[in-house]
């Protein structure tokens, strides 16, 4: 059964950027998209970088190892050399705090 699990405050993560947690086990990457929230699975699935350390262009984060580019909304791999795409996670932010839902 889902649950939710307090991550970090809002302020930790300013808009246009991207932050790695291990939450609950899972290390998930939480990115900031013109003030809303988005957590997907922080690792590559090509070869498994962490996903939060490349850069977030709108919507899109590349991953820094190969530069396969993933929609931080969705978890949709977007070009090569990733194939498959990575989990997203619903997101809540409950005033100050943002929350992920595993």
């Amino acid at each position: 059964m889902p649950q939710r699990h307090a991550v970090t405050k809002l302020a930790s993560l300013p808009p246009g950027t991207g932050r790695a947690f291990v939450v609950a086990g899972t290390r998930v990457g939480l990115f900031n998209v013109d003030g809303r929230i988005h957590a997907i699975d922080d690792i590559c699935p090509h070869a498994g970088a962490s996903l939060s350390d490349g850069p977030l262009q709108g919507k899109v984060v590349s991953c820094p190892w190969h530069y396969a580019d993933f929609d931080v909304t969705s978890g949709k791999s977007l070009c090569p050399p990733a194939y498959s795409d990575v989990k997203s996670f619903p997101v809540f932010v409950n005033g100050d705090s943002i929350e992920v839902e595993l």
